[in-house]
């Protein structure tokens, strides 16, 4: 590649092996080689560094940081800008590391996947930032440490050296050089057990000895490329070294001119610790998940990014600059990035929004908005209307009189309703809603839930039947009227009601009927099986919704429902009252489960019921929602979780085409960028488990 000339890793430099090299010092200093040779032995450097630590330790104590961070969050949140829609290979072979005893299998299997995530790491990086059409100038190699070189994980395994692999390199290619050549090694990553349980303090900094053997290897590492010939730029006297276990991870960078190092060769891990106490710069990040529970890396987390931007750093030493720089990428999308991060962002000062439906200002006491506990109100007319089992209600519509015989009283805090058969045809159950008496909507906010319920669903349910909308994953209307009392009715001839409290009270009858999730999560019956199907149902019901322009706006776990009738139990989203027929319609409000747009604005946009979903399998997955009393507090919570990507990691616990579902939907709250339906529906279809053989997880997302 010409734009690497004069930089050919076919260039001869210091080789790997623990005897002297036969290549030429061009002149270098004999002692610097020969300390290099010598410099083999991570505990002897440690011994050295006791007082060193005892130093660090004290600073733990005082509750310093004893370390600075490699990368500053702002730097993060950028790079997650330039690599948001650069795809990276999803890997599925890490084992979960839940079991206390570890087998030749396992670890064999852990050294491979670190292998596949590094590669994986350096292509979607290199093709992002350099090159889509030139060959990746890199490989990955295993570190064996009995003599210093480097193998392929699958050969070193076969040939019985899986115990003695301590680490896994970034290195140049070279064929004239298959051991690898330390001054080609751009990265080393430490495979270690339990990362996690070392970490100390309250930045979760990785523990002292770990960061000694860390020193070691950035020593060798800055040692050899002094003696090598490569040009490393645009500084180096940087190297980075990886400490990851099978579920988490973090990066130590050791920045430091090795020239200032005393090259005795009779006291080399003296003069090392010398060098490290007086002459480096170390720091080291917090220790955060890479790997979900499933053994998939979460990309976009954190933990993730920290060591991608550490690689991304690595390529550029020898590469140079990229053609991308993560400025240019991160403004490809600046604009949709800036809306959603001013609508989320609260001002310091108390603002109304464009419909005046919220206001909220910025302060942890006193919040203007309050969630109102509702003390619900019996209606003297609700007292005298005692439906019961096995009572019969008759409606009127327009197809004349039915009879519905109740089979079961459902009382869910907010609102009554009832299952029923119908009379002349008992083996159907359906749903039976009764609504609000026109004449009382004043007295109880209880009735205008009920409102919503019956009169407002039945109307956007009848405009679902007008448009021709059909899915086995939406409600169906069976039957819609008024309630027909018993007694003569003296309704006026020219309309209106009589003195009855019944005369005029309607009702709607839908199906199917079935579980609510609420009621599955608090009978421990939502697994991941049900939560991607509930995610592909719900999302089928959406996208048939959104392509006649409505939206539903209330989406909860009292709103979807499971029904076991037939082959496969499925999900309906049900509780259309609030559905959004026309721009001047406003969605119910709940802190918990309302989008973020919703809340700030009193609308929809066209990801706002997406979000709501993510919301509700968030929760229904064990999610913990906060104690919220107002729009401010909910506002932060979302904003706080989604950029610590709480939500996406609770998510990708459960399922990784869930994680990268709640991933996009980020990416489009608060846009005016429609979803994109199909392609979400196919890769939940394909990690269904329908036929009971095991879920497969989805290599795409």
């Amino acid at each position: 590649m010409s734009e690497f000339s004069g930089r050919s890793p076919d260039h001869e430099s210091v080789g790997s092996g623990t005897k002297r090299s036969s290549v030429s010092s061009g002149g270098r200093s004999r002692n610097r080689k020969e300390f290099f040779y010598k410099f083999v032995e991570s505990d002897s450097l440690n011994e050295k560094l006791e007082e060193w630590y005892e130093s660090v330790t004290e600073k733990y104590a005082s509750k310093q940081q004893a370390f600075d961070v490699p990368f500053e969050l702002i730097e993060l949140q950028k790079f997650d800008y330039a690599l948001e829609g650069i795809s990276f290979q999803q890997l599925t072979r890490m084992p979960n590391a839940v079991h206390t005893s570890t087998s030749e299998a396992v670890e064999a299997t852990t050294c491979l996947a670190i292998e596949d995530f590094l590669h994986a790491s350096m292509k979607g990086l290199w093709e992002a930032f350099w090159s889509q059409d030139e060959p990746m100038p890199f490989s990955v190699a295993c570190l064996y440490n009995a003599n210093m070189k480097f193998y392929q994980a699958e050969n070193a395994i076969a040939n019985g050296r899986l115990g003695g692999l301590c680490g896994t390199g970034i290195l140049l290619n070279n064929s004239r050089h298959p051991h690898g050549k330390w001054d080609h090694l751009l990265e080393l990553t430490l495979l270690r057990t339990d990362i996690r349980g070392q970490a100390v303090g309250g930045d979760r900094q990785p523990s002292l000895p770990v960061v000694g053997e860390a020193l070691f290897y950035a020593i060798r590492m800055l040692l050899a490329r002094s003696l090598g010939r490569l040009s490393f730029f645009p500084d180096p006297s940087t190297v980075f070294v990886l400490l990851v276990d099978s579920q988490y991870g973090g990066v130590v960078k050791v920045e430091g001119d090795v020239s200032k190092l005393n090259f005795d060769v009779n006291n080399v891990y003296e003069c090392a610790a010398e060098w490290v106490k007086n002459h480096s710069r170390i720091s080291v990040s917090p220790i955060y998940r890479i790997w979900n529970k499933l053994g998939n890396a979460n990309w976009g987390d954190i933990g993730a990014l920290q060591v991608l931007f550490a690689t991304f750093h690595c390529i550029t030493q020898y590469a140079g600059m990229p053609k991308h720089s993560i400025e240019d990428l991160a403004a490809d999308h600046s604009s949709r990035l800036h809306t959603r991060r001013i609508e989320r962002q609260l001002g310091d000062t108390a603002r109304v929004n464009g419909n005046g439906l919220f206001r909220y200002q910025q302060r942890s006491v006193s919040p203007e908005i309050v969630e109102v506990q509702e003390d619900y109100v019996n209606v003297d007319s609700k007292e005298s209307m005692k439906l019961e089992e096995g009572s019969i209600l008759w409606l009127e519509d327009s197809d004349g009189q039915k009879g519905y015989q109740i089979q079961e009283v459902i009382n869910t805090g907010e609102l009554t309703y009832y299952i029923a058969s119908y009379v002349e045809d008992p083996g159907i159950d359906l749903f039976l809603y009764v609504g609000s008496h026109p004449s009382q909507l004043e007295p109880a906010w209880e009735d205008m839930n009920l409102w919503y319920q019956v009169q407002r669903q039945t109307k956007v349910l009848t405009i679902m039947k007008q448009k021709g909308l059909s899915s086995k994953y939406l409600p169906q209307m069976f039957a819609s009227g008024r309630i027909i009392h018993p007694g003569h009715c003296q309704r006026p001839s020219s309309g209106g009601n009589c003195d009855h409290p019944w005369c005029g009270t309607p009702v709607l009858v839908t199906g199917p009927i079935g579980e609510t999730v609420a009621e599955m999560v608090e009978s421990s019956r939502f697994g991941p099986d049900e939560a991607i199907k509930c995610c592909h149902d719900c999302l089928s019901a959406l996208s048939t919704a959104t392509s006649a322009g409505l939206r539903h706006g209330d989406i909860r776990p009292e709103n979807v429902i499971c029904v076991r009738s037939g082959v496969r139990p499925y999900f309906v989203l049900i509780g259309w009252g609030h559905g959004i027929l026309e721009d001047r319609d406003r969605p119910a409000m709940n802190l918990h489960f309302s989008s973020t747009y919703a809340l700030q604005e009193g609308k929809l946009c066209s990801a706002s019921d997406a979000e709501s979903l993510v919301y509700m399998l968030y929760y229904s997955c064990g999610g913990v929602f906060p104690d919220l009393d107002s729009v401010e507090g909910a506002l932060q919570w979302r904003e706080t979780s989604w950029s610590r990507r709480s939500i996406q990691q609770k998510l990708g616990d459960i399922s990784t085409v869930l994680k990268a579902f709640a991933d996009y939907v980020d990416s489009l709250c608060g846009t005016p960028y429609p979803m994109n339906y199909d392609i979400w529906l196919r890769r939940l279809r394909r990690n269904i488990n329908e036929d009971d053989h095991g879920k497969e997880i989805d290599q795409t997302c």
